[in-house]
Order: structure tokens, then sequence, then C-alpha cells
């Protein structure tokens, strides 16, 4: 069977590949979802045919949601005697490695999915004790008060390691007949001849950093299901696709992120708190830039601290560096203490959904649905995504269930839409709390920035988000970004080694790793827009978004000027370029299998 990929979007620059062949410069993106190999006449005699196999239902991604929806789907399929096939592909080479969060977790969901999850050994050890929240100026911390009942309050939530939750979870599902598929990206959608969705392939390994075929070339498999659930995390890039396909997001705002970036450091016993929480806004960033931090105190047999930082990636200024700005926020010296003389064990990064209500679109389509953070499901002032991610796997498990056996139901399309799937979710807390927070986040929008978001936050949570108007967030977060002659560049202090770091030393920790022969997947729809207008207007603004230094200019080989350089190694799958690259020239695509970060307990 030929089997042509799906992605028809970058067809149309195909010429372009085969020209930049003989360009001055290195060729940059040789992926073929950029470059087709229906063009390229080293993939002429390739065997293009692919293993096919069949279940009911498969689920894209291995996360909270996804293995919620599995562990649900088996749940109702032993409660009501049917046989039924589920399996999950993670991309990650192990369930849990390519999770990262804060993370307090609300245990609403999990109490639902597993009423005896502790007498099943479910890692939530440290329950949260001290909840403190404050204003960094440059030199001191203004206490805020946290009241019961506010979004930020944290009574009875706990403290995790969320990869380490997430490895519980792919345990359970499996202990219940999942199979979950580590290991294995799912690289295309697959479609019927109606335009329902047929499942997922997963990615072809064997291929060259030209782009060539090697001898060990393999195609991945193809994986068909009665319904496909995609649960990629936020900003997957098979979503994205299915966005367009079936204008899933026609009726509502462009999804708005943020950055998170988190380290685990072991410190001093006597400046160990279990239990404690702490969230800060304001210095380092300006009153105009969204974000804060947060720290951790983890009850573990080693005093482990986790800290983290997070900036909206709807910032303006193209000198802004979110990781420098996460390194300096280490000095405050109202944080520093805490760091000295520890150690820093883990780093990482990943964009997170910041758009909220405004921004979920249609969440189901012919052949599938979304869940988790893929549709969106992120509660800004709560800082907590986990028990709706949970609970939205829980809420399509049932629909598609029903949609399956239920012989009632009739379908127009091959692939089943599980329709009744978004009401389930209008229906449950997922959409109230998240319709009560509508506001919170884009009231910073304003001239007065955080002091007048803070203001309105205040307002908008005392009446509960009942007044009559929803606030927009404007336009995509790349097209916020200004030109380098519209601001002032932003100096940074050097790092010290011992509280703060440089972005080499904070990936060595990430543990990612990808095969160095390969098509970089980090690809570029245009190879000559990086210089022509990313350096030219924006000063190259790649090097300083992205936290895991996967791009650089270098002088370019000719003595021309400087050309792009992607250390597609470094890459920790975090999708930050994806989203703020003002161009939108970069398309994140995965990798072969096994790629990426190997985060423990991020």
């Amino acid at each position: 069977m030929m089997v042509i990929t799906s992605n028809l979007l970058f067809r149309k620059v195909g010429t372009l590949c085969l020209r930049l062949y003989s360009a001055a410069s290195p060729k940059i993106t040789t992926h073929y979802t950029v470059c087709p190999r229906e063009t390229d006449q080293r993939w002429k005699d390739i065997s293009m045919e692919r293993y096919e196999d069949v279940a009911d239902v498969v689920i894209v991604g291995g996360g909270p949601a996804g293995l919620s929806a599995a562990i649900k789907l088996k749940k109702l399929a032993t409660k009501n005697n049917k046989e039924l096939r589920v399996c999950v592909v993670e991309k990650a080479s192990e369930v849990g490695n390519h999770i990262l969060s804060g993370a307090v977790v609300d245990p609403i969901a999990l109490n639902e999915l597993f009423p005896d999850w502790k007498d099943l050994g479910a890692p939530l050890t440290t329950p949260v004790k001290d909840d403190k929240f404050g204003y960094l100026t440059k030199s001191s911390r203004i206490p805020i008060p946290i009241l019961p009942g506010m979004p930020m309050d944290n009574h009875g939530n706990y403290i995790v390691r969320l990869g380490h939750l997430v490895k519980w979870l792919g345990e359970q599902a499996e202990s219940l007949g999942v199979e979950v598929y580590a290991g294995y990206p799912a690289a295309e959608v697959l479609y019927h001849d109606d335009g329902s969705v047929k499942g997922v392939a997963t990615g072809d390994v064997g291929i060259a950093k030209d782009g060539s075929p090697k001898d060990s070339f393999e195609r991945g498999m193809e994986l068909h299901a009665k319904v496909t659930i995609f649960a990629e995390g936020c900003h997957g890039h098979l979503t994205k696709q299915l966005f367009k396909k079936f204008n899933l997001r026609e009726n509502c705002a462009p999804q708005s992120y943020g950055i998170g970036l988190k380290e685990i450091w072991e410190v001093k016993p006597e400046h160990h708190s279990p239990g404690k929480v702490e969230h800060t806004v304001g210095w380092p960033l300006d009153k105009n830039t969204y974000g804060g931090s947060f720290i951790y105190h983890l009850n573990e047999s080693t005093p482990l601290v986790a800290v983290g930082f997070v900036v909206g990636l709807d910032y303006s200024n193209p000198y802004l560096s979110p990781f420098r700005e996460f390194q300096r926020f280490k000095h405050h010296p109202h944080v520093q203490p805490l760091f000295e003389d520890g150690k820093r064990i883990a780093y990482g990064a990943r964009a997170l959904n910041e758009g909220g209500f405004q921004s979920i679109p249609k969440l189901s389509f012919p052949g599938g649905a979304l869940i988790g953070c893929t549709a969106g499901f992120l509660n800004v002032p709560k800082i907590k995504g986990t028990h709706y991610a949970m609970k939205s796997g829980m809420l399509v498990a049932e629909s598609t269930f029903d949609t399956i056996f239920n012989t009632s139901i009739t379908s127009e399309t091959v692939g089943l839409e599980p329709k009744d799937y978004e009401e389930k979710v209008k229906s449950s807390w997922i959409w109230s709390d998240l319709k009560e927070v509508r506001n919170v986040r884009p009231s910073f929008h304003t001239k007065l920035g955080l002091f007048g978001g803070m203001a309105y936050s205040g307002f908008t949570l005392a009446v509960k988000g009942k007044e009559p108007w929803t606030l927009s967030h404007g336009v995509p977060d790349n097209e916020k970004l200004k030109t380098k002659t519209e601001v002032s560049v932003i100096e940074y202090p050097k790092p010290d080694g011992k509280i703060s770091f440089d972005i080499l030393s904070s990936v060595a920790l990430t543990g990612t790793n990808h095969e160095g022969d390969q098509p970089a997947h980090l690809t570029l729809l245009d190879d000559s827009v990086p210089v022509n207008t990313n350096l030219n207007l924006y000063d190259g603004p790649e090097g300083r978004f992205c936290p895991a230094g996967v791009y650089e200019y270098v002088p370019a080989e000719d003595g021309t000027g400087d050309r792009l350089q992607i250390n597609a190694q470094n890459c920790i799958h975090c999708k930050t370029c994806d989203i703020k690259d003002p161009t939108q020239n970069i398309n994140w695509v995965v990798p072969e299998p096994g790629g990426g970060p190997a985060y423990n307990g991020m």
C-alpha cells in the first residue's frame, strides 16, 4: 500500500526545497513534511507500505488526560461486560518522561477515577500545609493575603511530581488491560474517504539528516480506530492540523500561551518546609509582561524544592528571554537564601495554555475528540489544569463508550464522533470553573498592566465572573512581538554557576536526546525567513524564547552574513518556538521514536 502524507499544507514549498539543495548555506529543513518524498528521486524505489492494526479506541498521548480516558473506558467495558480494545501511543520512551508541571494538584478528579487511590499507592504524599502569595519589588516582598475560596487557596490540594503521578496512572491503565505503547510518537492523522478520522500513523525511522532513506529505513505503523482521542498536551502538532481541517476554532478566540520553566533543587534541611507553597508576581518582569513564580516544598526522603517561573508568551519585547528572567528571579533577596549551598538536580520547560474559556475550540469531530491541555483546559488564576485534564478524559470516555455500543446512536461517517462529549464538558465543573475566571488573564492587557489586572481580578473574583461581558485576548501571541527598533535591549546579568546557570548546563539536566543523523524536527516552511525577517526585523528572537539553546545565528559559510543553525538535539519539546515565532514559519513535528527529554518526576 502506497501511503501519501496527509500534510498537504506544506506541498506548496516543495519546489523551494529542491532549489535550496544548491544554496551556498547548508540546507536547514529536510523533513518530508516540507520536502515531499514524492518529488525526491532518492525515495523512488523505497517501499512505503505500513503495517496496519485496528483497535476500538486509539488515544494519542499518555498524560493525565489520555490515561484517564483509557482507564475510564476499560472500567466502563468491565462494568458492562463489553470487549473494548484501547491503545495509547506516547512519544516519550517511558510514560511520564515528557511530563512537566509545577505541580499542585486538586484531587477531585482522581477521587472520582480511583476512590481508593491512597490504598493503591498513588504518589500524592505532600498535602499543602502553608500557602503564601506575594508581590516582589527589586529588593523586597509585599505579602498578599490568600482568603478561603480564592483561586490560589490550595487547602486540600497536594504538591506532586506530575511525571511520577502519570507513571502511576500508566501502571493502573495497563493493569486494566489498556495497551500502552511508549516510544511511539503519532506522526500523521489518517482519514477515511468520507473525511472522518481513521486513526494515526506512528513515525518512520531510518531517515538521514539530509532527508534520504538509510538502509535501516522502516515505516511506522498505522493504528485504526472507531474513535481517536487526541491528548497531545499544549499545542499538539496533530491537533493543529485538526483545527484547520475541521475548522474547530471557528467560534473561539485564538489560544494564548505561557512558557513555564522549572528546576528541582536539593536544599539545606533547615531551609526545607514540606507542604509549603509560595507564588509571586512582579519583579523581575515589568508591569506589562504577564508572569510569576512558584516554589513548592516536597515531602520526600531528601529536602527537595521545585522552583519555577512562568512568562506569558504575549510579551512584546523580542529581547526578553524567559530562561534568563527565571535565572535572575532566583537572585531576589527573598528567594536566593533558600538555594544557597543547595544543589540543582533537574531542569525543564513546557508551554502552557492561558487562553481559558474564550479559547476552547469545538471539542469533537467525525472520528474523534480533543481532551486535556490539547483542548485548552487550564485555569490560569488557579495555576492548575491536571484535574481538568483527567475529568475531560473521563467525560470523553463516557461519550465514546456510548457512541460505540449504543445501537440507537447512528453515525453519518465511518469514523464515529462522540457528539455529546462537548455537552458533558459544558455541564461539568470544568466549564463553570473556567467561565468564572474567564476575564482574569485578559484583564492584564490594559496600559495599567499588572496593577490593572490585579485590581480587575479582585472584582471579577468577588462577583464570581458574573459580569455580563467577556474580555478579549486580542491577536495571537506571535503577532504581539514588536520589532527591534521599537524596544530597548534587555541586559541580563551573567549566571554565577551557583544560583543561576547558562542554558547548555541546564539542558544537560533534562536528559534530552535525539538521534543525530535525522532531519531536524523543528521544520521551517521557508529556510530564508529566519535571516530575512526574524533576524533583520526582530534581531533573532528564536535564540531567546527557546529555553534549550536550539536556535542560534552563526556566520554563513560564504561570508555574506549570518545564517540560522538549528541544534535539534537540544530540543526539550516545549513547543514555544512553534507558538512565538513571529512569522509562524517554524512547525514543530515529532522526531524519530524515543527522542526528547527524560524527565524524572518533573
